[in-house]
């Protein structure tokens, strides 16, 4: 796995108050540090943050809670309802999101053009070990495995950072940070 890899920047700007107008989708698999980015990435942005687990319908949550891998079908309420949380914020917004398949993706694109990607990845084998040891979430370890099985690979897809999870949060917010105010480093 690279340290970093992106595709080009998308052009965002400045809103009244400081912030930067952008919507981005810190996503990757369970346990990769979505929250715990995201909500570092929004604070250096001044821009809020919609934690994207807590728009789950209970049958979703009940269903992972009992090992049951949620469908596309089962997503596709909450992948609409993130939809229109990206959309109430053109100013622009964070989001934490699996965002697993190019097609979920391409949901949230239709909702919020110009929306940008931050995948944090990580291993089969480090998205375990954190899962297991996460206390009071509704996600069991059982499965991470159904994870990565439907995990598509974000990196080629255009408005899309790719970060090593495995890095400092710190260190993967300034980078995602840096990037989407264009004053990352390229390639």
């Amino acid at each position: 796995m690279t340290a970093a890899s992106q595709t080009r920047p998308l052009p965002a700007s400045v809103t009244p108050h400081g912030g930067l107008s952008v919507r981005v989708v810190v996503m990757g698999v369970a346990g990769c540090g979505k929250s715990a980015v995201g909500r570092l990435v929004a604070q250096q942005l001044s821009l809020p943050l919609i934690e994207g687990d807590d728009f789950h319908p209970p049958g979703n949550i009940a269903k992972m809670q009992q090992g049951i891998a949620l469908t596309d079908e089962d997503r596709e309420g909450w992948l609409q309802q993130l939809g229109a949380e990206l959309a109430r914020h053109p100013e622009g917004v964070v989001l934490t999101c699996s965002a697993l398949k190019t097609s979920y993706r391409d949901s949230l694109r239709a909702a919020a053009a110009g929306l940008r990607f931050v995948h944090l990845a990580i291993s089969q084998a480090e998205s375990l070990r954190r899962v297991s040891v996460r206390p009071g979430h509704f996600y069991p370890p059982s499965l991470v495995a159904s994870q990565f099985e439907a995990l598509q690979d974000p990196s080629a897809e255009p408005g899309v950072l790719t970060l090593a999870g495995d890095a400092p949060l710190e260190s993967l917010a300034q980078s995602a940070a840096d990037w989407l105010r264009g004053t990352g480093r390229a390639g």
